[in-house]
């Protein structure tokens, strides 16, 4: 274990009117917000961020030239009913199917509500588009110390159900961000704590992952294997 998944980070040009939509459609709460940055939590343990970026393109869901980067998995108790709810708020319903339909929120990044016996809205997982899920979930398993729980023909995940796993899916044609250029954008980032950066550092070049321009005091800025950007941060 390399480092400790902290937050799911998410673009978007108007991250006030995401906020609220997140607020009122799966209940999450603000915990920090300024005019760059608010860092949302759910009460089954997530951290869910929202980056300002004002020259943001949202994907063009199923468009695999503007692909999505990731996505979130929402459990809720009645898909259809949910859909329609985030349709009041400002989503957009892309497709319906058995037991998930597949939306757009407000900033244009798709998600899932995906049927399941739960009382309220719930995050199932974070799933990362990818060339090679099961290449991809090797090195995030090395990166976080999150096992290997589900590896099969073009899917893997690592971390327990319930447990803020990390899903991978294999895209054909995978397009990769190419960080910062706001033509390729990253949509999602991971953000990772560490304890050391230079030890932390020089392990994740090792596993194949690649310095970035950019970063802050506190921050670096890394590509992994597939070319998604995510950050080391320390000392908060």
């Amino acid at each position: 274990m390399i480092s400790e998944f902290k937050t799911v980070v998410m673009d978007a040009p108007d991250i006030a009117a995401l906020s609220r939509f997140y607020q009122e459609f799966a209940g999450w709460t603000e915990a920090y917000a300024d005019d760059e940055w608010i860092t949302m939590t759910t009460e089954d343990g997530w951290r869910i961020a929202l980056q300002a970026a004002p020259d943001h393109q949202a994907p063009t869901w199923p468009d695999p030239t503007r692909p999505q980067q990731a996505h979130l998995d929402l459990r809720v108790p009645d898909i259809d009913a949910a859909a329609d709810r985030a349709v009041a708020l400002g989503a957009t319903l892309l497709r319906r199917n058995e037991s998930w339909h597949t939306l757009a929120d407000p900033a244009g990044h798709p998600f899932d509500v995906c049927r399941a016996d739960v009382p309220r809205t719930t995050v199932m997982g974070v799933m990362l588009d990818c060339p090679d899920a099961r290449a991809l979930a090797g090195f995030y398993s090395e990166l976080t110390g999150k096992p290997v729980t589900y590896d099969a023909d073009g899917a893997a995940m690592i971390g327990e159900d319930g447990a803020q796993p990390i899903l991978f899916q294999q895209v054909e044609g995978y397009n990769p961000p190419r960080w910062p250029d706001p033509g390729h954008p990253q949509q999602f980032h991971l953000d990772m704590t560490v304890d050391d950066i230079e030890i932390a550092e020089k392990a994740v070049l090792a596993l194949g992952a690649t310095r970035l321009d950019g970063g802050g005091d506190r921050f670096r800025v890394y590509a992994d294997p597939a070319g998604k950007p995510f950050c080391l941060t320390w000392g908060e």
